[in-house]
């Protein structure tokens, strides 16, 4: 016997709806193609299948019986249909993205957020960690898009470089908030909050003060900016920080100023050169860069 889904269909909608007309309307067939339909499935299982009772066709035993395997089936197919709208219409999927730590605390997950606002069935793998592994993990498969400092440590990436300008941030009382804006020579004898000596914050902080002819002194070395900031607001020293770091802490606790010669952050946004991104990831990717485009301060490429 070799029954045809579209026969179980019908069937199923005869059920529900209880006369072939709305069965007929339910599943965008004529009536005469629900009756046909029924028919050949009666021929085949050889059951009657309904009986008609004050103008609407009652399931028999047989038919009752059968209904609860196809129930399963038609639902099932269902669901998958729908999988497949909501995919075309990016309301399902699944988002893959990973950051560097100081985005994670505030940028990204409002970003993904709005983003998933309308997607209800869209899963989220989200991830912060070090630049290093961001690559690492973009470049195997396991994230789709990736915000790391650079430099690039892989050759099969797509970049999208950015460059971010730093502020100083102060405890909210340093006499230090009368200037506008902060300089080495203003900053002498200033204790400083950094990053590893290897981070590209630190060793370009030390090149203005060492232009300047100035000690860069410092007090607290950590990992992250997070870190470093809350030892700004126990007033141990200044700290330059990221914009995400800075802008996305609710607490307060500091001040910051701009601080010159600028102290810039090479960062990218990265995708995959050897895998095809989803429909989900494209998407946010353009939402993702038109949101960083207020914090990128890179050069216009001349036209």
């Amino acid at each position: 016997m070799s029954l045809r889904f579209r026969q179980l269909q019908a069937f199923h909608a005869i059920v529900e709806t209880g006369t072939v007309t709305a069965a007929a309307d339910q599943l965008g067939i004529s009536q005469p193609g629900i009756s046909n339909l029924l028919s050949q499935l009666e021929r085949q299982t050889r059951f009657k299948l309904f009986e008609r009772v004050r103008g609407r066709l009652v399931p028999t035993p047989e038919a009752e019986v059968l209904y609860q395997e196809v129930d399963t089936v038609v639902r099932g197919l269902d669901h998958v249909s729908q999988a497949v709208v909501d995919l075309q219409n990016k309301q399902a999927g699944q988002l893959q993205v990973a950051s560097q730590h100081s985005m994670s605390f505030g940028f990204m997950p409002r970003l993904i957020a709005r983003f998933a606002k309308d997607r209800p069935d869209m899963s989220i793998s989200f991830q912060s960690q070090y630049s290093v592994k961001i690559q690492e993990w973009v470049q195997s498969g396991l994230f789709e898009i990736g915000i790391c400092e650079l430099p690039l440590l892989h050759d099969a990436l797509n970049v999208h470089p950015l460059q971010i300008e730093t502020l100083l941030a102060l405890p909210e009382d340093s006499p230090l908030a009368r200037h506008e804006v902060l300089t080495p020579e203003l900053l002498d004898g200033t204790p400083f909050i950094v990053m590893g000596p290897e981070h590209m914050t630190h060793r370009r902080t030390r090149e203005a003060f060492h232009n300047a002819g100035i000690p860069l002194r410092t007090r607290v070395h950590s990992h992250l900016f997070k870190n470093l900031l809350s030892f700004v607001k126990e007033g141990m020293g200044v700290a330059v920080l990221d914009p995400f770091a800075l802008h996305f802490d609710f607490e307060g606790g500091f001040i910051t100023r701009p601080f010159r010669p600028r102290i810039l952050m090479d960062m990218a946004v990265i995708t995959s050169r050897t895998r095809p991104m989803s429909a989900v990831g494209q998407e946010f990717l353009a939402l993702l860069l038109e949101e960083l485009k207020p914090y990128d301060c890179s050069p216009v490429p001349n036209r």
